[in-house]
């Protein structure tokens, strides 16, 4: 059975008009997309009504976390300044019910932690300990926002990003001692940072099996699949053997407007991989 495949909007902003991009899109062949994560910014019911007409499915939204929105500083559910806290809170929460109005099902959130301005992130890691003792602070929230999503039969999923982009929550091994502690609370794997934080492609997705919802494919250097190293037959072939049933949504950086070309071939290469498993 082949894969689902989806894309994710986030990663065509401000290159041009929306009615535009899914117009591309669509051509390509994407009927599934995600949408981004911005509530406040968003005419929801044109941006419904645009989706309609290109008969777009939304399978769920993209949390924009970090530098990848202009607002994203502020989204910090582990920070010690509590209007932070509540800001980011109240932002998950409005992305759920985004999410349910748009008649998707996943979104996904990153654990950011207020600048630490005496720690060199490019070349020292947080030990374990230290992680574990501020990852334990946000249990309480992740609880109550994970079961705020399951009232709206959403999946909120856990994604570890890599060092660079926050140290608390960078891999496999953190995002599990939070799931295990934070009940219906799932996980979301992205391929660009599991490069940089993984020994093995295949151990990080067999160890992730029982929580593992949602994956983001991107290469490397974060274009599509097949433009860089990373190893997506070892992926492919793993996610086959452990009967992966979930969407995977490319998510790669596009910036500029002729973009087809280059989705195009990141899809076909993927396929040529699938033919092999099948």
């Amino acid at each position: 059975m082949a894969f689902s495949y989806s894309i994710t909007l986030s990663s065509f902003l401000n290159i041009e008009e929306i009615c535009k991009t899914l117009e591309k899109l669509s051509a390509i062949g994407f009927n599934q997309l995600e949408m981004f994560g911005e509530p406040d910014e968003a005419n929801l019911k044109q941006i419904r009504d645009v989706l309609l007409s290109f008969n777009f499915k939304v399978i769920g939204v993209t949390g924009m976390w970090g530098k990848i929105s202009p607002l994203g500083w502020k989204r910090r559910l582990l920070s010690n300044d509590v209007s932070f806290r509540k800001y980011s809170e109240d932002y998950v929460i409005k992305c759920i019910e985004m999410c349910s109005y748009l008649d998707g099902d996943k979104i996904n959130i990153c654990l950011f932690s207020d600048p630490i301005y005496s720690f060199d992130v490019t070349h020292r890691l947080i030990s374990r300990n230290d992680k574990r003792k501020v990852l334990t602070k946000s249990f309480s929230v992740l609880n109550s926002l994970a079961n705020r999503s399951k009232e709206y039969k959403i999946d909120l999923l856990l994604e570890p990003l890599n060092r660079y982009s926050t140290p608390y929550c960078s891999n496999l091994e953190d995002a599990l001692f939070v799931v295990t502690n934070c009940e219906n609370l799932g996980i979301m794997l992205d391929t660009y940072h599991m490069n940089i934080e993984e020994d093995s492609f295949e151990d990080t997705i067999l160890k992730s099996k029982d929580f593992l919802s949602h994956l983001h494919f991107a290469d490397n250097n974060r274009k599509m699949p097949g433009f860089g190293h990373i190893d997506f037959e070892r992926i492919i072939s793993t996610l086959k053997d452990m009967s992966y049933s979930g969407t995977i949504s490319f998510e790669p950086n596009v910036s500029c407007i002729n973009y087809q070309k280059d989705l195009s071939l990141g899809i076909k290469f993927l396929e040529s991989i699938e033919l092999k498993y099948q």
